[in-house]
C-alpha cells in the first residue's frame, strides 16, 4: 500500500490514519514529516522511519541502541553534514567571501539545523552568509532573481524533501545564473547540479527495506537498533563545472566518489 502526499505535508496524518485503518503489518515512513506523522496514528503497528537528523532529538526514540515502543529505522545524516558541504563549497570556490543559503521555512527543523551548522562553519572560515527562503516553486524563482541582483560568490542549498523534489529547477537556475551551488545528495548532480555531498539515500532506503523484512518475519522494532548512515557520496558534475568556467581542484576530484562527465 503506497501513500504519497505530493509535498502537501498537511495530508500526511490523514494518509497515516488510512494505512492504520487498513491494518497493515508495518509502516515505512520515509522522511522527517512522514516519520513524525506515522507514530501519531498508531502505537502498535511497527514503524520503520528514515530521517535526515537525530531521531532521539526528534523524539521518535529514546535510545539509538534500544529504541522503545513500535519505532526503529535509519538516520541518514543529511543535516549533520551541512558543515562539511560548506567546506567542499569553499574548496570549489576558494576566493568566496559571501555565500547565500537557501532554506525552506516549511521544513522548520531541517532549516534550523542547516542554518545553525552553516553559520558556525562560516564564522570559522570568515565567510558572510545571506539567508534566503523558499517554500514554493515560485518562491525559488524569486530567490534566484534576488541572487542574480546581489551576486553572492556561491550558494548553499539546504537539505530537505521539498528541495530534492525541485532539484531540476534548482540545478537549472543555478547554472543559468552562473552561481556555484552545493546540494545535499547525488540526485542533484545527476540532473545538472554542480556538486553534492551527503549520505547515500539508496543505501538508507535499502536498510529500511531490510528492517521491514525482518519485522515481517517476526522481529520487534525495540530489538532493532537505529541504523546510522556510513556511506557518504561526493559527486561532481564536470560538465556543469565547464559551463560555469570553474576549474575543479585536484583535491576535490581525488576525493569524489563520482565525476559525471
Amino acid at each position: 500500500e503506497y501513500r504519497w502526499a505530493e509535498n502537501h505535508l498537511d495530508r500526511l496524518p490523514e494518509l497515516a490514519t488510512d494505512l492504520v485503518r487498513r491494518r497493515v503489518d508495518v509502516i515505512a515512513a520515509l522522511g522527517s514529516p512522514a516519520s513524525a506523522s506515522a507514530p501519531k496514528a498508531t502505537n502498535t503497528i511497527p514503524i520503520v522511519f528514515t530521517v535526515p537528523e537525530d531521531p532521539v532529538r526528534l523524539g521518535l526514540v529514546t535510545s539509538l541502541a534500544r529504541p522503545d515502543g513500535n519505532l526503529t529505522g535509519v538516520n541518514f545524516f543529511a543535516v549533520e553534514v551541512a558543515a562539511k558541504r560548506l567546506e567542499f563549497l569553499r574548496q570549489l570556490v576558494p576566493a568566496a567571501t559571501r555565500v547565500a543559503v537557501l532554506l525552506n521555512p516549511d521544513e522548520a527543523a531541517i532549516a534550523a539545523a542547516n542554518l545553525r551548522d552553516v553559520e558556525k562553519t562560516a564564522r570559522a572560515m570568515g565567510l558572510k552568509i545571506q539567508v534566503l527562503h523558499a517554500s514554493t516553486s515560485g518562491e525559488i524563482d524569486a530567490a534566484f532573481e534576488l541572487l542574480a541582483e546581489e551576486r553572492p560568490d556561491a550558494l548553499f542549498i539546504s537539505s530537505g524533501p521539498f528541495f530534492t523534489d525541485r532539484r531540476v529547477q534548482l540545478a537549472h537556475l543555478a547554472t543559468r545564473h552562473a552561481i556555484p551551488a552545493i546540494h545535499g545528495n547525488r540526485q542533484y548532480a545527476e540532473v545538472g547540479g554542480l556538486i553534492s555531498y551527503g549520505a547515500s539515500l539508496a543505501d538508507a532506503l535499502r536498510q529500511a527495506g531490510v528492517y521491514v523484512g525482518r519485522i515481517l518475519k517476526g522481529a520487534k522494532p525495540a530489538d532493532l537498533p537505529v541504523v546510522q548512515a556510513t556511506k557518504f557520496e561526493l559527486v561532481i558534475n564536470a560538465q556543469t563545472a565547464r559551463i560555469l568556467h570553474i576549474t575543479l581542484p585536484h583535491t576535490l576530484l581525488s576525493a569524489a566518489d563520482e565525476v559525471i562527465e
